[in-house]
Order: structure tokens, then C-alpha cells, then sequence
């Protein structure tokens, strides 16, 4: 079995014990399986397929749940894949992602392969388990632009892909750079993630305008899991463990979200709900509004997954510099919630 390869579903329902939910399993196979990072969608904008990473090869290979019967294609075979790198276009024709040291663009209808750029000799990853190091992409709204984050010696690189024209520009280098979302209604401005004690960080497509909205307050402050608000120009980030803040990109007002700790959040593509897990403890998977939150937080079920990370339950760790912890992504339930045309769902992994 190889590249088009198509499995039946493994699709199985369950019901949460603790709160009635409905829960769909997508997979069965008895190997590693995750969708992308939690702010990057697993689908393309009209649900028709899930995009996911399974290990039941014995190495990370992108598959496609298919929404209309529910069968498994497998979309790739080979062995050099970055599997948290993987971005589904939004109009459902392509997939794109990092293998070696090129960027690949995987045409769904015929399985094809196309490199659209080579970065050449260069470690592409910066060293660790977790921030840029995980190798994460953006692609924006309209499916033209893709950023790509380069670790190339001692500099990071930060690449725009055309995907209509192929060829890779640097619009940026510095000492780190990880995470890259393009804001969702604005193909021309991206966020970044800086040095672990100064994380937030905004630049323009060409390179320009590069600066810090939200300077940390404090040494024991520890931001992360930053992801853009659809329809506002703010940045919401989680001030582990004190809860959620936004800041607007343009004018660096704050405004509190939420105290709840959520841990991994994400707002749905409206800007209404942000969807979030939570660790130390672990309280199952809650949803509260964009606005308003902080006496309408609903507990939705309880993925028990193992969250493996024990650095989440202390005090900030990094003020000394990065260091190595074992924080594999696959063990965090990270949910996505989505709301596509007329459909609303709940993804996350177990």
C-alpha cells in the first residue's frame, strides 16, 4: 500500500461518561495519529475532507478522511516528511507542506507533488521539542501566500512562498521565529513567535514593520499558544496559567478574555467562540465567547489524553534561555472548532 492507497472508515462513536457528549473517532489503526497544530484547520473551508498525520506506516504520512463516505486515502510515501508543517488549502485542491529541505504543494485530485521551493543546505528546524522547532507553516486565506520559517546557521529565515509562481522571498531574519499565522482577513500581515520571553510579534508580508505589540509585564509571565481573532485585528495569547488576553495589533490596546486557564484556544472562523483544553489539572475541553467570557464557560467533554509536558506545572521555565522537555504534540487534545458555511464541529485528538 502507498500513495492513493484507500482504507475503509474507522470511524466509531462513543459517548463521554462525565457529560453525555457525543464523541466520533476518526481513526483505529493502533499507531500515532494528530491533525496539524491547534490553530491550523484541519479541513478545507468546505469540510470535505480531514487532513490528519498517521504513523501506521511506521513513519509520519499525511491522510485525508473523506467526508462524503468516510473512507481513508493515504496522500503521501515518503520518508522525510515535517509532519507538524502540513496545511490543507482552503479551497480543497491541495495540500501543502515541508519535506527535507523543500516546500511541497500535493495536488489531491491526482496525488502529484510539486516543490515549489528549495532551501538548500540548511537545518530548516531550529533544535527542541517545541516552538519553532516544531516546524509549523501559514498559508493565507486565499491560498497564494505560504510562510515558512527557515533555521539556516545561527539566523532564522522567514520565507514567503508563491504558490502561484512558484520561489521562495526572505522578508526577515532574526534569532528565532516559529508559529507563523497569517491573520485570517488580512493576506498582508502575519504573527509570529519571537524568543520564548518576548513572544509576540507582527510583521507585514514584504518584511516590513516588524515590532512587539505585547512586550512581557514580568519575568513570571509566560505567553503562548497565540492565535488570531477572524473579523477584529486582535492577537489572542494565553497568559498561562492566569487565563486569556488580546491585544490589537495597531494600536496595542489589552483587554482580558477570560481567567479560566485555557491552555490550547483557538476562536472559530466567525470570531464568536474560542474552544480550549486544559492541563494541571486537567478539566476536559471547555468553549467560552470571544467577549464576555468570564461567567459563560461550558465544559464540552473530557478527552482524558495523557499531556505529556510536567514544565506546565510550574513556573515559567525558559528565563535562562530554551531548554530541552519532553512535550511530544500527539498526547495534547487540542480541540479545532470550526464553523464552515452551515456546519459547526468539534475536533480534537485523543
Amino acid at each position: 500500500m502507498g500513495k492513493g492507497a484507500v482504507f475503509p472508515s474507522e470511524a466509531r462513536w462513543s459517548t463521554d461518561p462525565e457529560t453525555g457528549t457525543r464523541i466520533r473517532q476518526v481513526t483505529a489503526h493502533r499507531s500515532i495519529h494528530h491533525h496539524p497544530f491547534f490553530f491550523v484547520p484541519a479541513w478545507d473551508d468546505a469540510m470535505r475532507r480531514l487532513v490528519f498525520v498517521s504513523h501506521r506506516t511506521g513513519v509520519a504520512q499525511l491522510y485525508a478522511e473523506i467526508q462524503d463516505d468516510g473512507c481513508i486515502v493515504q496522500l503521501t510515501d515518503r520518508d522525510d516528511l515535517v509532519e507538524w508543517s502540513f496545511y490543507p488549502s482552503h479551497d480543497g485542491t491541495s495540500v501543502f507542506f515541508v519535506a527535507g529541505t523543500g516546500a511541497w504543494r500535493l495536488d489531491l485530485a491526482t496525488f502529484e507533488e510539486e516543490c515549489l521551493a528549495d532551501f538548500g543546505r540548511v537545518r530548516m528546524r531550529e533544535r527542541g521539542m517545541v516552538g519553532a522547532a516544531m516546524g509549523t507553516t501559514a498559508l493565507s486565506s486565499d491560498d497564494r501566500w505560504w510562510a515558512i520559517p527557515v533555521k539556516a546557521e545561527r539566523v532564522a529565515r522567514f520565507h514567503i512562498v508563491d504558490t502561484r509562481r512558484g520561489g521562495a522571498e526572505v522578508i526577515l531574519e532574526r534569532d528565532t521565529i516559529g508559529h507563523p499565522q497569517f491573520h485570517p482577513d488580512d493576506t498582508g500581515l502575519l504573527f509570529y513567535a519571537g524568543p520564548l520571553t518576548n513572544r509576540i510579534w507582527v510583521v507585514g508580508r514584504d518584511g516590513s514593520g516588524s515590532r512587539n505589540p505585547y512586550p512581557r509585564t514580568d519575568s513570571a509571565q509566560w505567553i503562548t499558544h497565540e492565535s488570531w481573532i477572524p473579523g477584529t485585528r486582535e492577537l489572542a495569547f494565553v497568559d498561562w496559567p492566569r487565563g486569556m488576553k488580546a491585544v490589537n495589533v495597531d494600536t496595542g490596546a489589552v483587554r482580558d478574555i477570560t481567567r479560566f486557564p485555557a491552555w490550547h484556544a483557538v476562536a472559530d472562523c466567525r470570531g464568536e467562540r474560542i474552544v480550549c483544553d486544559t492541563t494541571f489539572p486537567d478539566r476536559g475541553l471547555h468553549v467560552f465567547p470571544v467577549r464576555g467570557a468570564e461567567h459563560a464557560v461550558r465544559r464540552l467533554c473530557c478527552p482524558r489524553s495523557s499531556n505529556a509536558g510536567a514544565h506546565w506545572g510550574g513556573p515559567f521555565p525558559y528565563n535562562d534561555g530554551p531548554r530541552e522537555v519532553y512535550a511530544p504534540q500527539h498526547t495534547h487534545p487540542p480541540p479545532a472548532l470550526l464553523a464552515r458555511r452551515h456546519a459547526r464541529r468539534l475536533h480534537f485528538r485523543c
